[in-house]
Formats: C-alpha cells, structure tokens, sequence
C-alpha cells in the first residue's frame, strides 16, 4: 500500500491494478494503466492507506458504468476521478473546506472530467434529495456515525456504499451503525491504522 513518507517529493506511482498517479506537469507513462494526473496539495494524492484502499475497491467493483457518484469529503477529487474513469456517468464532490474544492475542480480539468462533475463546498445536508448508486466517504468514523441516517438518505435502493478513514477503534461502531440502517457488509477491510467497509444500501 503506498505511502509517501513527509518531506519525499511526490512523483509517478503505480496504484492497484490499473491506475498511475502522475504529479502535473509530468509526462504520463505509456502503459496499459489508467493515468490519473493530480496536483501536488495538502488534500492527498491516493498515497494514504485509506485512499489507496478505496482505489482498490473501486477497482474490483468496474465497470461502473451508468452510476451516479457521490464523494462526501473529497479533498482533491481522486476518487471521484477514478470513479469516471471506470465508467461512471456523473459525480458529485462535496467538501466543507473551500481549498479542497479548488483543488478537486482543477484535478478534474486535469483529467477532463470536469463536464461529468458537479461541485459543493459544504456537507451532505446541502445537496438537497438527489440520489446515488454509489457513494463513497473517506472521512472519520465518528462523523461516519453521526451522518449516517443522512448518508443513507441520497443512497438509491441496492446502492453501494465505501466507507474509509475508520481507525480501528470504530470500526465496530460504523458498521453497527449502517447495519441497524438496514446497509449489508460487503467487505471489512483492516489496514495497518485505518478500516474500509465496503456495504449496500437497502
């Protein structure tokens, strides 16, 4: 699982089975790998164990094709980029912190998915009654618990659910949460700090 250590420059790597990262400004690798070129920022590059686990799931779960996708605390984009890349047909990215926001509109137009992405400073209480086939939240497992009821309201019935950024102290707790909401575990992956839990919806 990558990991970039503090202070390394960031550079091309490989992650998964079928994706680059490739910093801007850098030429792409001419290989069968879909290349996802992002900017270097404080917001994450898919280095982090929770993000490169969602990219693997993401993965295994292509082709996406005709979903719809939200991404609740989606820093720069990636996984919503990824999502597009795999087939999805729309997204939505959604964040409280207006830099984030910036950085996922300009990797969008990096990647030239910006006319399939829609963008919201803000949180899920603001993106009105829409529905998703797929949503994926890589944020803390404490506000995982505290949205649920929230989150589950913009699944479509069937919709599948990732969940990241769960320390290993409540991972228990989120899944119970979802569970009680009527969400079946699909996958409960544990990673070396951190948990993702793969679910659909009711």
């Amino acid at each position: 699982m990558p990991k970039i250590p503090p202070g390394r420059e960031f550079i091309t790597f490989p992650l998964g089975q079928c994706f680059n990262i490739v910093p801007e400004n850098t030429t792409t690798p001419a290989d069968a790998r879909i290349n996802l070129v992002m900017s270097a920022g404080a917001f994450g590059s898919g280095e982090h164990e929770t993000s490169a686990s969602c990219m693997e799931e993401l993965e295994r779960l292509a082709p996406l094709q005709g979903k719809d996708v939200l991404d609740l605390g989606s820093g720069t984009g990636i996984l919503a980029i990824a999502a597009l890349k795999l087939g999805a047909e729309s997204a939505l990215c959604v964040d409280i912190e207006p830099k984030a926001v910036g950085a996922c509109a300009y990797n969008c137009e990096l990647n030239l998915v910006q006319d399939r992405v829609r963008h919201c400073c803000g949180t899920a209480a603001d993106i009105g009654a829409e529905k998703f086939e797929l949503i994926v939240a890589n944020i803390y497992g404490d506000i995982l618990i505290d949205i649920a009821d929230e989150l589950l309201g913009h699944a479509s019935p069937g919709a599948i659910i990732l969940l990241s950024g769960i320390l290993y102290e409540y991972n228990f707790d989120v899944r119970q949460r979802y569970e009680r909401l009527g969400c079946k575990v699909i996958k409960n992956r544990m990673l070396s700090e951190f948990s993702t839990v793969l679910l659909q919806s009711p």
